[in-house]
C-alpha cells in the first residue's frame, strides 16, 4: 500500500522560497552544496529538485542497507540510466535479472590469478611514458594518466596497442560522452535529446560512432583469430569474455552487442577512474613533502635506489612486479588515503522501487536516494581532521574497526566495481613506478579545481614540473 502525501514524515533539509534555487546551487557545485547539506542536517535529509523526491544518506549503516540487505528494492537512478546511450546493458547500467546474469558471466574475467597477468602491461606502459619525460618538463600530469591508463586498458582488454592519435581521439570522444550525460542531468535536459540537430547531440553522436568503431573492429578481429585457431600467447579480457559462458542459464556465448557493452564499459571506467585517482595522488605528494619523502624511502628500500657503491648488483633499482605489491604497504596507505579525499566516483544514486523503511522514516517509491563517496570519506565521525591528507591514519586497527561503507571508493554490494583488483594493482604500480624515477612539483599558478563529471576530474587539469632522480650514494 502506498502512503499519501499527507502522512509522511520526512527528514530534515535544505528549503527555499525561491523555486529551484537549491537545484541552481546543486548545478553550480554539487559537491559543496552536498557537504553542506550533510554537515547540517546529519545522517539522513531530504530536499526537492523540481517534483524529485531526494534522500541523502551520510551514514555507513544506511548505505549498506541500500546497497548490500535491500539492493533488490532499488533500481539506478536518472544518472546511470542516462549513461546507456553509450554503455548500453553494460554491468554499470544493467538491472535486474540481465545484470545478475552477465555479471556471472563475466565474474571469471576478473579472477586474480588473471589480473596479476597484467602487472607487466602495467609497468612496460608506465616505463614508456617515463622514457619520454625529460628534467624539468612541466606538462599536465592528468593527460598524461589519461594516456597510460588507456593504453593499459587497451592492451589489457583489447590486446591491442593504442596509437597516439587514436589515444586523443578515444580520450576526446570519452568527454564529449560523458559531458553530454552530464548536460542530460540538468533540468530539462530530456528535451536536448528531442531535438537531434542540436550540435550537443551531433557531437555525442560523433563520439559514440567513433568508440563503436574500435570497439566492433577488434571484437570481429578476435572472432575472425578465434575461427582460424589463432590466439597472442598472453590472451587478452576480450578473449576471455568471448570465451565466457554461463552455465547455470545454460547461455554459453555473449553476442557482438552484449561483448560491446561490456568492453565499453570496463574501457570506460577502466582508465578514467585511475587516471583521476593517480592525478590527485600526485597533487597531494606534491604539496605533502613529508608523505612523499616517506613513500619514496619505502620505494627505494624494496626497489633498491641505484647507488652502485653497495657491491650488491641485485640492490639496484629495477621495476616493480606484482610480487613487491605486498611489500609496498606505505605506497598502498598514500593511494588509499588520496581516494578518501578524491574518491574517483564521487556519488551513487539509487531509485526506491518499493516504500522504503529508515530509521524513522518511511521513503515513498520513486524517491532518490544518493550517498556520496565524497561527503562519507570526509564525515569527521570516522576520520579525525578528515580535509588532512594523512596516509598513516590506515592502520590495521583502524581499517577493522571502520564501518564498511565509511570508505567505499568502488561502490559496493552486487553492483560494486567488478575491476577493484585491478584498479588497487594498477594504482600502486603506477605510483611505484613513476614515484621511483620522477619528484613532481604543482606549478604554483595553476589553478585547481574539482569537475565533479561522472568521476571526479581535475577541473583544469594538473600542471606538474618533473624533476628526475639522481642515483643516490653514501658519499
Amino acid at each position: 500500500m502506498r502512503l499519501s502525501i499527507s502522512s509522511i514524515e520526512r527528514p530534515p533539509g535544505p528549503h527555499s522560497i525561491l523555486p529551484e534555487k537549491l537545484l541552481r546551487e546543486f548545478m553550480r557545485d554539487p559537491i559543496k552544496t552536498l557537504m553542506k547539506i550533510a554537515y547540517t542536517y546529519g545522517d539522513i535529509s531530504h530536499f526537492k529538485f523540481g517534483r524529485q523526491h531526494v534522500y541523502l544518506f551520510n551514514d555507513p549503516e544506511y548505505i549498506e542497507d541500500v546497497l548490500i540487505r535491500n539492493y533488490k528494492n532499488f533500481i539506478k537512478s536518472r544518472g546511470l540510466r542516462v549513461s546507456k546511450r553509450l554503455l548500453g546493458e553494460g554491468l554499470v547500467t544493467s538491472e535486474g535479472k540481465y545484470h545478475d546474469r552477465q555479471r556471472r558471466i563475466i565474474q571469471p574475467a576478473f579472477h586474480p590469478n588473471l589480473i596479476e597477468t597484467y602487472g607487466q602491461i602495467m609497468t612496460d606502459y608506465a616505463q614508456r611514458m617515463c622514457q619520454r619525460w625529460k628534467d624539468g618538463m612541466t606538462l599536465d600530469i592528468h593527460k598524461e594518466m589519461m594516456h597510460v591508463t588507456l593504453a593499459i586498458i587497451s592492451k589489457a582488454v583489447l590486446g591491442s596497442d593504442v596509437k597516439l592519435e587514436k589515444d586523443n581521439e578515444v580520450g576526446n570522444a570519452l568527454l564529449v560522452c560523458m559531458e553530454y550525460f552530464n548536460r542530460l542531468q540538468m533540468p530539462f535536459g530530456e528535451l536536448i535529446e528531442k531535438i537531434p540537430i542540436l550540435p550537443i547531440n551531433k557531437g555525442f553522436q560523433r563520439a559514440k560512432m567513433s568508440l563503436d568503431s574500435i570497439v566492433y573492429n577488434m571484437i570481429k578481429e578476435h572472432r575472425n583469430n578465434e575461427s582460424r585457431g589463432v590466439r597472442v600467447a598472453e590472451g587478452d579480457l576480450l578473449y576471455t569474455l568471448l570465451q565466457a559462458q554461463d552455465t547455470e542459464a545454460g547461455i554459453k556465448r555473449m553476442n557482438d552487442t552484449q561483448l560491446r557493452d561490456e568492453v565499453m564499459t570496463i574501457f570506460l571506467a577502466g582508465h578514467e577512474t585511475t587516471a583521476n585517482a593517480l592525478t590527485w595522488t600526485f597533487y597531494l605528494l606534491s604539496q605533502n613533502p613529508t608523505v612523499e619523502d616517506k613513500m619514496y624511502e619505502e620505494l627505494c628500500s624494496v626497489l633498491g635506489d641505484g647507488d652502485a657503491d653497495k657491491g650488491n648488483s641485485s640492490y639496484n633499482s629495477r621495476i616493480p612486479t606484482i610480487e613487491d605489491v605486498p611489500k609496498l604497504e606505505y605506497t598502498e596507505k598514500v593511494f588509499r588515503e588520496s581516494m578518501r579525499l578524491y574518491p574517483p566516483v564521487w556519488g551513487i544514486g539509487r531509485q526506491a522501487i518499493n516504500d522504503y523503511k529508515v530509521s524513522k522514516y518511511v521513503i515513498p517509491a520513486g524517491s532518490v536516494i544518493f550517498m556520496s563517496q565524497y561527503v562519507m570519506h570526509r564525515n569527521p565521525r570516522y576520520y579525525s581532521d578528515p580535509d588532512i591528507f594523512y596516509p598513516d591514519r590506515w592502520s590495521k586497527e583502524t581499517m577493522l574497526q571502520l564501518p564498511r561503507f565509511s570508505y567505499f571508493p568502488f561502490g559496493g554490494g552486487i553492483r560494486g566495481c567488478i575491476g577493484e583488483s585491478f584498479a588497487w594493482m594498477e594504482g600502486i604500480l603506477l605510483l611505484a613506478m613513476i614515484y621511483h624515477q620522477w619528484k613532481m612539483h604543482h606549478d604554483p599558478v595553476h589553478r585547481v579545481g574539482l569537475q565533479p563529471l561522472i568521476t571526479l576530474r581535475p577541473k583544469y587539469g594538473m600542471r606538474m614540473k618533473l624533476e628526475q632522480r639522481k642515483e643516490r650514494s653514501n658519499n
